[in-house]
């Protein structure tokens, strides 16, 4: 059984600890850290976590401790990171990974100078349908990837911290572009390098400085664009949807506002809904099991059979550090009004490579356009002679 020690007792920390608890079967939380005692024995007495610290250090350097679970504010990941890998702990860290690439690449070699086990905890990568469309995308069944739009909205963060720039690092984009960057990354392939992003951010709604709008587009080296949009201010409960258009297919992915699962109640109901439901009367849409659909159990499962043995999971620091890279260029963006590069000095996937066109060869003077059934029953192709150019159609 894996020692697992869980720093923060917010919400994601409740989220994490009901994952484990009820993932692969073996795991526990045995130990919890807050800077609050009143929150730590709190949090100790709902999940049944043996003992609670408000000594960061103490947590850490537990004997008893194989695993280092990261759930702290932003502004605190790296305080964390750094003592966990000090205690030569794996260390396994929520998104973002740091407020920027910097703290990011610090905390990337924090955990490799001490030859730690690391995973970076982007969840929504992880759903059941997410795991289910990845492997149709590897298969090829699309064919070659050519955009990915993955889309984050709700009325907002649970805790005052998220509002405070300082300490969350950004807005909206630190917050939800983190996961819409990475799920488009997965499906594009994560050993395609990101080159530039262009993005538009606001803050339309809320009183404060960081943006709680933000639409984004990541071009990558192999002419695939990602899409991001992410929204504080979206009423009517969490929009979680991805979209991922190839060659050969389209896939579409609704997580959360279409679950599967519709109910209408006339009267205020007493039930927790969902996360971020902003209703409970009238048409909701509940969810069955949140921690699976929103990825934690796979998630943790993947993190720990990894930690045992003795591999990388499907996240880990390098691809935190990436997504920061990826949002810093976003941020220039916003500011410029225009492409700003993604700088990226540590880079483990492909070299440059040329944008490949497809060979739509009809015949040795043509080129298919495109070929489609008319009402007719009749097949039109638009077709685009080779030589010179010129666009044509043809009626079968």
């Amino acid at each position: 059984m894996t020692g697992i020690a869980m720093l923060g007792t917010g919400l994601i920390g409740s989220c994490y600890t009901q994952a484990l608890h009820g993932g692969r079967s073996r795991d526990h939380v045995d130990l919890v850290y807050s800077r609050s005692a009143e929150k730590a024995a709190a949090f100790a007495s709902t999940w049944n976590v043996a003992r609670s610290t408000t000594n960061l250090a103490e947590a850490v350097n537990d004997p008893g401790i194989d695993v280092v679970v990261v759930a702290l504010p932003n502004d605190l990941h790296e305080q964390a990171v750094t003592a966990a890998a000090g205690a030569g702990k794996a260390v396994l860290c929520t998104k973002p990974l740091g407020r920027n690439a910097a703290e990011g690449l610090r905390m990337l070699r924090a955990v490799e100078d001490a030859g730690v086990f690391h995973g970076y905890l982007e969840d929504l990568v992880y759903p059941p349908k997410t795991l289910k469309g990845l492997q149709s995308v590897q298969a090829g069944d699309l064919g070659r990837v050519l955009w990915v739009r993955s889309r984050e909205t709700h009325p907002g963060p649970h805790s005052d911290w998220f509002f405070d720039r300082a300490r969350a690092g950004g807005g909206a984009i630190i917050d939800m572009g983190c996961h819409c960057i990475e799920i488009a990354r997965s499906f594009i392939g994560k050993e395609v390098r990101p080159v530039e992003v262009v993005c538009w951010g606001d803050t339309q709604v809320h009183p404060i400085e960081s943006e709680d709008h933000a639409v984004g587009m990541v071009r990558y080296e192999n002419g695939a664009i990602g899409q991001f949009e992410v929204s504080w201010a979206f009423r009517g409960g969490m929009d979680l949807r991805d979209e991922v258009a190839g060659t050969e297919g389209t896939l579409w992915l609704n997580h959360w506002l279409r679950t599967g699962m519709e109910m209408y109640s006339a009267k205020e109901s007493t039930q927790y809904v969902a996360e971020k439901s902003e209703s409970s009367r009238g048409w909701m849409f509940p969810v069955g099991d949140e921690v699976a659909a929103l990825g934690y159990t796979n998630m943790f499962a993947d993190m720990l059979d990894a930690f045992e043995q003795g591999h990388e999971p499907a996240e880990t620091f390098y691809d935190g550090y990436v997504v920061n890279a990826i949002m810093d260029a976003s941020y220039r963006s916003i500011d410029t009004k225009r492409w700003e590069p993604i700088d990226l000095p540590l880079w483990h996937g492909q070299g440059a490579n040329e944008t490949s066109r497809l060979s739509r060869a009809f015949d040795k003077d043509h080129e298919l356009v495109k070929r489609e059934r008319m009402p007719d029953g009749k097949t039109k192709l638009i077709l685009r002679n080779t030589l010179t150019g010129e666009i044509s159609q043809r009626v079968q």
